[in-house]
């Protein structure tokens, strides 16, 4: 009996090997079959065979046959072609597959197998022929095999036609902590930090794979306990909501009731904030809760954060809101970001911190003064305490896809696109002076253009050692990885380099022939054109593409797109087309009423007649819907859309989710054609929507703003620069061009610039990306924050580690100790001024001994608003809100008139929403202008305003010591030295700091427009006569103008967009009348409506008195607020 079992079941492997077998003769007949035909459809199929085969060994034959079949094709291609440059596709798909057989495959190379991968000897690649099967034999095929000869050698053919094919190294043993991808080594280095509970600052480009740290760390703390959190800051509310649906996607876990795995909190919305172990946040909303003195037991469950996209340290606005929250984290860190110039500096500076957090841990247990209020948590948090001071730098240069840049003309009225050499931005100054980007990297293919140019220009040049096929790198090796061509461009720099010295004048030649030509066009051209170039990228296979632009009208380029489609559309179609579709509407709108007039009398009837003409009537209907289709069937050539990404049911449920939204029917028509637009004032629906089908392949052109630079998934094949903007500069350049080049789809990215000048297009090649330098880190509010923090909260010692870590640790200041300086005067005059405010407003901020007291809670709840909170509480000290809000009648419930809301409305509207614009001079229902402040509330901001030129006046003469005088005295871009013996003749000097009156304190070339220390307590002056080396900025000073100015100083009138809106409640007309965009007066009367909650629920908890006539007019304003915006929302 076991025989026969043992026997049954050799038959049945038996069979299913001769199974097997025929079908991989019959594959390999049927591939071949294909490739001979049609080459690239032929080698599509084997790559969706390749894709889904689970056998190795199947992978094995199935490359050795596409393999064969191309070398098949390639000996009639050169047998038929009389051309004299070959088509080479065929031998890039060749190269492509012993390439892939080499590197995964060569265990299972048989002698048969190596002689046909021998068949290089006919492309006259020897070397690489003779490394497969050296006993290949010569005889016999010489005389015939220079037809078949791609006239270049294996190394040069790898670099000019194969650089998006090379391998980049990767490693194939497997980490048992991942378990989905092979990570490699540097990603393994982010798991180790995790693992160790330690601190890490990540630099590497977009897409190559940094963020799954984060993941890895949010896996780390669920998996450890119930207890610890893990803070994730985005820069974005859209990144946030990405990030959300990312996390509840991944993870799941049961928790004790009352606990859930992830949670929300941005300005405008919060959901599970404090019961979650996962906290998805912006910068500003981490920093309320580390300054909350009530909820410092939860910030103690803190357990990592992960800062994405931390380059934003370094911008204008809120780059010192992430500084704050680097400083008073005392749990580990991750810092993500692609675009960091000195991120060593940033890791040092971090370090300093965590030195500092280590230092006070070590104060507070051996004092014992916190004993009680760490005893709890001693346990949970020891393992994030165990290298508390350590953080590590993990820094990857290498871009996942190579990035090609273009630029755009028109000539003769057609489209003239010339690549771009990244070198034809250089200038041989700027080498002597800069040296070459360390951004600036070349694809393997320019690599070779620059080696052939230098040849070109200088042919006596001993070239020998970076001759493609000498090269040490490229030397008898049969696959060229990306490392190898890195090392050969970084060798070609050096060259370049040496030539400054050798030969100046042939490196400003070379740098020439590298620019493209470019023609010039009428300013108004391109932007006509537009939707024309869009076609064209379309026939060059280049989307799907973002086009970047900094105007928030960009949806108007996405309509000019759309509305070309359509006129394209109908000039395909029959001129009796339109006529014909509208005929069969209005057949089916009556065959429809005729077949419901029916249905309803045979509900009363049982005639057979009339059953007969109701299936008639359905039969005509079908027969009206398909011809009807065919009219409105819209051709591949009028639509940018993707057929095989979605489907028309799942497009018909996403577009469902932004139903009801504002623009829901225009957006709904170009998505529908492969179209969208994002930009900040959408609304979030709307923006989730667009970047859901772009990621589905159904849309392919967006135009955008920068709300898609930082961070959002969204990978492209192409970018396109479509206008200049001031905005445009090196980092956003960065952002925007990191999108180009979707990971494991195209092979390489592609940035276009349209409507860029050419010196500006070079500009942003060669420049690098901005240092992260930090931004003045306090402010007035801050400081009272902080004064708040250290006087209610439980735990007095670590709420003043805390505040102090602020204090000491800018970055602005690091490794200065004179910036140092200034920020401890700058604190002191604070504390002075939140002091002697006790005179200005009724209740002060800070008694004598700097606790807390009266409005301080207020202020610090509007704390975004600085300097209009400070004005704020001085309306309510002066009483002149009280004089205002009477109520018109005092028995029964109390209420105020529509005059009293009105002037509220005015007031709050020239403190928290002011806006300045273009204004219709037509007559119009709206309030295009606003009213002037009223006498009494003026008065006030003055008083206030006086109060503030005093104290920091006072500030601004005390600082000069700190300065550099050595740089005062320098040209800030030229550095131009005006002090030194040299500069003894210049009729320029006896100007500086002349004559007898006092300039101690102002900027020596001020002088020069007799500006005296007594300026500086004019605020219009400040910025231009203070000393710049103090890093004091007008803004940091808490002073309120009464009137808006521009550039130039003109009053600018403020829009009187929030008072149109209390007394129509309609959006529509604020975009009619009072020239505002429609996302942009969604987001004004948002905000608005936002503040004036704030500030209702502030004056309830200030106030003990409910009957109060402030209080209640303000819950009367915020009520009608909220009813006209989140109710009625008329458009």
């Amino acid at each position: 009996m076991p025989e026969k079992i043992i026997e049954e079941n050799q038959k049945r492997q038996l069979a299913k090997l001769e199974k097997r077998e025929e079908e991989r003769n019959n594959l390999s007949l049927s591939i071949e079959k294909e490739i001979k035909g049609d080459p690239n459809s032929g080698m599509q199929r084997l790559e969706d065979f390749l894709q889904t085969c689970p056998v190795k060994s199947v992978k094995f034959i199935a490359e050795m046959v596409g393999l064969e079949a191309c070398f098949r094709s390639w000996m009639e291609y050169c047998l038929k072609s009389e051309a004299e440059t070959k088509d080479v596709s065929i031998i890039i798909q060749m190269m492509k597959r012993i390439h892939v057989i080499r590197d995964k495959y060569s265990e299972l190379l048989q002698n048969s197998h190596r002689q046909k991968l021998a068949y290089l000897k006919y492309n006259r690649f020897d070397n690489l022929a003779h490394s497969f099967c050296p006993q290949v034999k010569e005889s016999g095929i010489e005389k015939d095999i220079s037809k078949y000869s791609v006239c270049m050698g294996a190394a040069r053919f790898q670099l000019t036609h194969m650089g998006r094919y090379l391998f980049r190294g990767e490693r194939s043993d497997p980490d048992p902590r991942v378990h989905h991808f092979i990570p490699d080594t540097w990603q393994r280095e982010l798991l180790d930090v995790v693992d160790n509970n330690e601190s890490a600052v990540i630099v590497a480009p977009t897409s190559s794979g940094k963020t799954y740290a984060s993941s890895y760390c949010m896996e780390k703390i669920l998996r450890e306990s119930d207890e610890g959190v893990a803070v994730y800051v985005s820069p974005t509310k859209a990144l946030v909501n990405q990030v959300v649906g990312t996390v509840c996607n991944l993870f799941n876990k049961t928790l004790p009731k009352g606990l859930v795995v992830c949670g929300v909190f941005t300005i405008d919305y919060r959901h599970d904030t404090l019961n979650c172990q996962i906290l998805v946040t912006v910068p500003q909303c981490l920093e309320m809760l580390l300054l909350s003195p009530h909820a410092q037991k939860w910030v103690k469950r803190i357990r990592y954060v992960i800062f994405d996209e931390v380059h934003c340290l370094g911008g204008e606005v809120g780059a010192e809101v992430w500084e704050h929250l680097l400083v008073m984290i005392r749990c580990p860190f991750l810092a993500l970001s692609a675009t960091i110039s000195n991120p060593e500096d940033l890791t040092e500076w971090s370090v300093l911190i965590k030195r500092y957090w280590r230092d006070v841990e070590s104060t507070m247990e051996n004092s014992g003064a916190s004993q009680n209020a760490l005893k709890g948590s001693k346990k949970q948090e020891s393992k994030w305490r165990e290298k508390p001071s350590y953080v590590r730098l993990v820094r990857y240069k290498e871009q996942y896809n190579d990035l090609e840049k273009h630029v755009c003309s028109i000539k003769d009225n057609d489209f003239v696109i010339e690549h771009y050499h990244p070198c034809g931005a250089l200038t041989v100054n700027h080498i002597k002076k800069y040296g070459i980007p360390l951004d600036l990297g070349f694809s393997p293919q320019e690599r070779i253009l620059l080696y052939d140019a230098m040849a070109h220009i200088w042919p006596e040049w001993s070239r020998m050692q970076l001759e493609p096929e000498e090269f040490s790198c490229f030397k008898n090796k049969v696959i060229i990885m990306r490392t190898d061509a890195k090392k050969y461009e970084e060798e070609l720099k050096k060259e370049m380099t040496r030539w400054i010295q050798l030969n100046p004048d042939k490196v400003d030649q070379l740098l020439k022939d590298l620019k493209p030509q470019t023609f010039d066009s009428a300013e108004s051209e391109k932007p006509r054109t537009f939707p024309c170039f869009v076609e064209k990228l379309k026939q060059m296979d280049r989307p799907p593409a973002i086009f970047f632009s900094f105007n928030v009208h960009s949806e108007n380029a996405a309509s000019k797109l759309f509305e070309n489609l359509i006129l394209k559309q109908n000039g395909l179609k029959y001129p009796n087309s339109e006529r014909q579709r509208k005929n069969l509407e209005k057949k089916l709108q009556k065959a429809r009423k005729s077949q419901k007039k029916n249905f309803t009398v045979f509900l009363n009837s049982d005639s057979n007649a009339r059953i007969q003409r109701i299936i008639l009537r359905v039969a005509e209907i079908s027969e009206i819907k398909k011809n009807l289709k065919k009219h409105t069937k819209v051709s591949p050539d009028c639509t940018y859309t993707d057929r095989t990404g979605v489907d028309d049911q799942t497009l018909r449920k996403i577009l469902h989710r932004i139903r009801g939204t504002r623009l829901y029917r225009k957006l709904c028509n170009l998505l529908r054609r492969g179209i969208g637009y994002h930009h900040g004032p959408m609304e979030y629906k709307e923006k989730q929507v667009v970047e859901m089908l772009f990621r589905m392949a159904h849309v392919k052109v967006v135009t955008a703003t920068s709300s898609l630079a930082v961070g959002i998934n969204m990978p492209c094949k192409s970018v396109v620069f479509t206008e200049d903007s001031v905005y445009l500069d090196a980092l956003n350049f960065q952002q925007m061009s990191g999108r180009a080049g979707r990971r494991g789809e195209d092979p390489i990215g592609n940035v276009f610039f349209y409507d860029i000048p050419l010196p500006k297009t070079e500009r942003l090649l060669k420049s690098n990306v901005p240092k992260l330098k930090g931004q003045f880190p306090l402010s007035i509010s801050l400081i009272l924050r902080l004064m708040l923090l250290v006087g209610k909260a439980d735990d007095k010692e670590d709420a003043k580690a805390k505040a102090l870590s602020v204090l000491q640790h800018s970055l602005m200041s690091f490794k200065q100790p004179r910036i140092k300086c200034v920020l401890k005067f700058y604190f002191i005059y604070s504390l002075q001024l939140l002091v002697n405010m006790l005179k200005l407003v009724l209740w002060g901020y800070l008694d004598e001994d700097c606790i807390p007291r009266g409005y301080s809670g207020l202020v610090c709840h509007l704390h975004y608003c600085e300097p209009a909170n400070f004005v704020l509480v001085s309306f309510l000290g002066k009483r002149v809100f009280h004089k205002l809000c009477k109520p018109m009648s005092i028995d029964g419930p109390k209420k105020f008139s529509e005059d009293v809301m009105e002037t509220l409305v005015v007031v709050l509207a020239h403190r928290f929403g002011r806006h300045c614009g273009k204004h219709k001079k037509k007559f119009s229902p709206s309030v295009v202008v606003l009213d002037k402040l009223p006498k009494d509330f003026a008065d006030v901001v003055e008083e206030h305003n006086n109060s503030i030129h005093r104290n920091f006046g006072s500030f601004l003469l005390t600082v000069p010591r700190l300065a550099d005088m050595r740089k005062e005295y320098q040209l800030p871009l030229s550095e131009i030295n005006f002090s030194g013996k040299e500069c003894e003749d210049s009729e320029l000097v006896p100007h500086l700091m002349p004559g007898s009156e006092s300039r101690t304190a102002v900027s020596p070339f001020a002088c020069l427009s007799n500006i005296t220390d007594q300026d500086l307590f004019d605020i219009n002056v400040v910025n231009d006569a203070m000393l710049r080396t103090l890093s004091v900025n007008v803004t940091d000073i808490p002073f309120l103008q009464l009137n808006k100015c521009d550039k130039n100083g003109r009053k600018c009138p403020l829009n009187g967009y929030a008072l149109s809106f209390y007394k129509h409640g309609s959006l529509l007309a604020l975009t009619l009348d009072n020239w505002l965009n429609m996302g942009d007066a969604f987001n004004l009367i948002g905000d608005f409506t936002l503040v004036i909650q704030a500030i209702r629920v502030s004056l309830s908890e200030l106030y003990d008195n409910e009957d109060n006539n402030v209080v209640l007019a303000f819950k009367q304003l915020s009520e009608a607020f909220c009813t006209k915006f989140w109710k009625k929302r008329r458009y």
